[in-house]
C-alpha cells in the first residue's frame, strides 16, 4: 500500500499537468496558421464566401487562415480531409446546408454523421437558390419548363454541383410535384454546371442566387423561380416557388453557410473562433463583400450549426426517402 499511494499521487499530478497544458494551449490559441478546407472548387460562390471569412478571421485571430480546396462528391473529400486531422482547432471546414443536412442522407451507408462528426463554429449567413434555364430556348415561365419536360422521353436533363446538393434535391422534388420526370447530371462544383447549362448540354439547374443573377443580367440564363419565402433582392421580378406553386411551399428554404471543426475540438477554441466570426459581422469590408453576394448575415453561436442541421434534416431526410434518392 505504501508504494501505491505515491503512484496514485503521481498519476493525479500527471492528470493535473495534462489539464493545465491543455488549458494553456487553448488560452494561447491560435499560435500558428489555421487550415480552412473548402468543399467546392475555386470560383464558386461557396469558395468566395470561404475566402471572405478567411480574410476577416485572419485579421481577428492574428494568424493566417489558409484556404485549401478539396472539391469532390459534393463535400465528401473535404469531410474526409477534416476527419483525418486532429481536433485541435487548426483545421476547419466551410460547409453548406448540403453537407450538414442533405448529402450524408443520400447514401444508404451514411458516410458521416453531422451530429457527431463536427463541432460548429458559426453560421455565417443565408442566401436564396434560383431555378434557371438557358436563354434563347423560349422558356420564360415554370409552366414552359413543365411542358418541355413532359414532351421528352426521360423528362428534363438538369444539373447540380454534385450528388446530394440542395440543387439536386430541390430540382428533383419540384419535378416530382410538377408530375414530370428528370435525369440528374452531377458536376464537380457549380461553375462546371453553369458552363454546361449555358452551352445547352443540360436544360435546367438550380444555382446560388448571386451566380444566377450574374448570368441572368448577362443575358445567358433565364430565372424561373426562387426557392425562398420571399423574392430575391438581385432578381426582384422572379417569383418565389410558393407564388408559382403553393403545393411546393416546403421547398421554400434558403441555403445557409457555416464553418465547422472536427468533433472534440476544445470548447475554448470554438468560442474563440466564434468570437472572431461575430467580430467580422461588424467589419464594414466583410459586410460589404457578402452584401455584394446578397448574403444575409446572421448572428450565431457554435451550437447553432448543429441546430440548423437537425432542423433542415428533419425536412430533407423524409423527402430524400420519398424521392428514392439514397443509393450506395
Amino acid at each position: 500500500m505504501s508504494f501505491r499511494r505515491p503512484l496514485v499521487a503521481l498519476a493525479g499530478l500527471g492528470s493535473l499537468f495534462a489539464v493545465g497544458a491543455a488549458s494553456a494551449q487553448a488560452s494561447a490559441y491560435p499560435a500558428k496558421p489555421i487550415q480552412l478546407i473548402a468543399q467546392q472548387p475555386p470560383g464558386s460562390s461557396s469558395d468566395a464566401m470561404t475566402r471572405i471569412w478567411a480574410d476577416c478571421a485572419a485579421q481577428e485571430l492574428g494568424q493566417p487562415v489558409v484556404v485549401q480546396n478539396r472539391p469532390c462528391a459534393n463535400g465528401l473529400l473535404a469531410v474526409s480531409a477534416l476527419k483525418g486531422q486532429p481536433a485541435d482547432g487548426y483545421t476547419l471546414m466551410s460547409s453548406g446546408m448540403s453537407q450538414m443536412s442533405i448529402t450524408p442522407y443520400t447514401y444508404k451507408r451514411q458516410p458521416y454523421d453531422p451530429a457527431t462528426d463536427f463541432d460548429g463554429v458559426a453560421v455565417l449567413g443565408t442566401t436564396s437558390l434560383v431555378l434557371t434555364v438557358p436563354a434563347g430556348e423560349g422558356i420564360a415561365r415554370l409552366a414552359d419548363l413543365q411542358k418541355l419536360a413532359a414532351s421528352q422521353p426521360g423528362g428534363l436533363n438538369f444539373g447540380s454541383p454534385g450528388k446530394g446538393s440542395p440543387a439536386q434535391l430541390l430540382t428533383t422534388a419540384l419535378l416530382d410535384k410538377l408530375g414530370v420526370a428528370g435525369t440528374h447530371v452531377a458536376f464537380v462544383g457549380e461553375g462546371a454546371g453553369v458552363t454546361a447549362l449555358i452551352g445547352r448540354q443540360i436544360q435546367a439547374m438550380t444555382l446560388v442566387g448571386n451566380t444566377a443573377a450574374a448570368q441572368v443580367k448577362a443575358g445567358k440564363l433565364v430565372a424561373l423561380a426562387v426557392f425562398d419565402g420571399q423574392r430575391y433582392g438581385l432578381l426582384p421580378d422572379v417569383p418565389t416557388i410558393t407564388e408559382l406553386l403553393p403545393a411546393a411551399a416546403d421547398l421554400a428554404r434558403p441555403s445557409w453557410f457555416a464553418i465547422v471543426a472536427k468533433a472534440g475540438t476544445p470548447p475554448q477554441m470554438l468560442a474563440r473562433l466564434n468570437a472572431a466570426s461575430e467580430q467580422c459581422r461588424s467589419n464594414a469590408q466583410y459586410r460589404q463583400r457578402l452584401d455584394a453576394m446578397n448574403v444575409t448575415l446572421t448572428p450565431s453561436r457554435p451550437e447553432d450549426v448543429r441546430a440548423n442541421a437537425a432542423r433542415d434534416a428533419a425536412v430533407w431526410r423524409p423527402l430524400i426517402d420519398k424521392l428514392g434518392l439514397a443509393n450506395e
